[in-house]
């Protein structure tokens, strides 16, 4: 049966909404950040540059990295923007825009998340990279979807004894990374952990301005929280719902993270450009390899 005009937007030129893309305009491989800005940062490296465009914060450029396509898009901050992007980009492989029916045989992904976070442990140090071997989805956005089968209840019945969680926020969800991708990016000097990722950029990673805190310790029982090999290495808002709408869509995903803070030790890097520049060159050196 068709998909509905009203549930799947296209735009007069029959790419879908947001992104304003067409099949055609992406790679198999698909790196994502953040920050607009930041794109062009990443396709400086490439040897070409065949397709640009952008719409609101979504920017994307397809291009050749040493003879690998490669699609780099800007998915702006936060759970609800990736909600759009992974969306969108699954229908682009899989749903026939024409017919709006879903393919008989589904494609899958690769997704590798090139982002900034702030570490939660002192051993995690200012200017060091993290691979989110899982993320820790605070912010309730994946519960819209139907998510047992990627959840892990041991560990996060764990975490919500150990941070009293409040019954009335959505429940924690840890979901695990593609192992797959893990290994073409994993060595001696990335550190990996789980990423926690929250639903907003003040309150709900414990930072006070004018705004009392619901639970004003919690930064803290992050910190702490430890469950057999599990402890939480750092905050970002991205990496749990890229992790957990790649599962249920079919798509590999990993998230690295470059990291600018150190929130256990109060410190920030001195030359952030830098750092992310680090990690950018080290991600498109592994890339090539998938």
């Amino acid at each position: 049966m068709p998909i509905k005009d009203s549930e799947l937007i296209l735009n007069p030129d029959g790419s879908v909404y947001h992104l304003n893309l067409k099949p055609e305009n992406i790679s198999d491989t698909i790196i994502f950040v953040g920050d607009q800005d930041r794109v062009e940062k990443i396709t400086k490296h490439f040897d070409s540059i065949e397709f640009s465009t952008q719409k609101r914060e979504f920017k994307t450029q397809t291009g050749y990295y040493k003879d690998k396509r490669l699609t780099v898009i800007s998915t702006g901050i936060g759970p609800d923007n990736i909600d759009i992007v992974l969306n969108e980009l699954d229908a682009l492989v899989n749903i026939d825009l024409k017919t709006r029916e879903i393919k008989p045989k589904l494609s899958s992904l690769n997704i590798v998340r090139v982002g900034t976070s702030g570490s939660l442990q002192s051993d995690i140090p200012v200017d060091g990279f993290v691979l989110s071997s899982h993320a820790l989805d605070i912010n309730g956005m994946l519960h819209f979807y139907q998510i047992d089968a990627i959840s892990n209840p041991e560990i996060e019945d764990e975490f919500i004894k150990h941070t009293n969680w409040d019954k009335n926020k959505a429940r924690p969800i840890i979901i695990e990374n593609s192992k797959y991708l893990e290994k073409y990016f994993e060595s001696d000097t990335m550190y990996k952990g789980m990423t926690g990722t929250a639903g907003g950029f003040y309150g709900p990673q414990g930072r006070v301005l004018r705004l009392a805190l619901h639970d004003a310790n919690l930064n803290r029982k992050l910190d702490n929280f430890s469950y057999k090999d599990f402890r939480i290495t750092n905050f970002e808002m991205e990496t749990s719902v890229i992790y957990g709408l790649s599962k249920l869509l079919g798509h590999e995903a990993v998230s690295l993270n470059a990291i600018i803070a150190n929130r256990a030790n109060g410190t920030f890097s001195k030359d952030p450009k830098k750092l992310v520049e680090n990690l950018i060159t080290y991600a498109l050196d592994r890339i090539v390899n998938i």
